[in-house]
């Protein structure tokens, strides 16, 4: 898959969120299992403005959030508490397909920045987009957006 690859800056957004850490192998069970705690939440306190999963990274052991975007900031109910995506310049890229091929839209992120001298601070999130039924027949229609946040705009 071709990824377009931007550099845009992002204002932090609200997010209601667990924190994990997690294996690279456990990703695939920890971050709908965290989403699922989150919505769980977000529904019986009637949290309004929810909207599209996020799971934030912040190393690669790998320490993790894992939520929903609001509008506006979140106080915290039990083990979910309020955070931000991280703010700044960032590059990012749409994946299409299963969450299975992601690694590939990092990847090409991380050539994208080797090739143009950028630094990442760290930082790097996706965002998934809101299931459709369609996505059920055809996954290649899957979408999620990757950022990475740079130190050097």
């Amino acid at each position: 898959m071709n990824y377009h690859i931007r550099v845009e800056q992002h204002v932090g957004r609200p997010l209601a969120v667990v924190r994990r850490v997690a294996a690279p192998a456990q990703l695939s069970k920890v971050v709908p299992e965290a989403c699922g705690i989150v919505w769980n939440v977000i529904r019986s306190q009637n949290v309004p403005g929810a909207g599209r999963h996020v799971a934030v990274y912040y190393d690669d052991v790998i320490h993790l959030e894992v939520g929903v975007e609001l509008e506006t900031p979140f106080v915290g109910y039990g083990d979910v508490v309020g955070s931000m995506t991280p703010a700044g310049t960032v590059v990012t890229t749409t994946h299409l397909g299963p969450y299975g091929g992601l690694h590939h839209a990092h990847a090409a992120v991380h050539q994208w920045c080797q090739q143009q001298g950028r630094q990442l601070a760290g930082p790097r999130w996706e965002i998934y987009g809101h299931w459709l039924p369609e996505w059920n027949v055809d996954p290649s229609l899957i979408v999620t957006d990757v950022f990475y946040l740079l130190t050097n705009p």
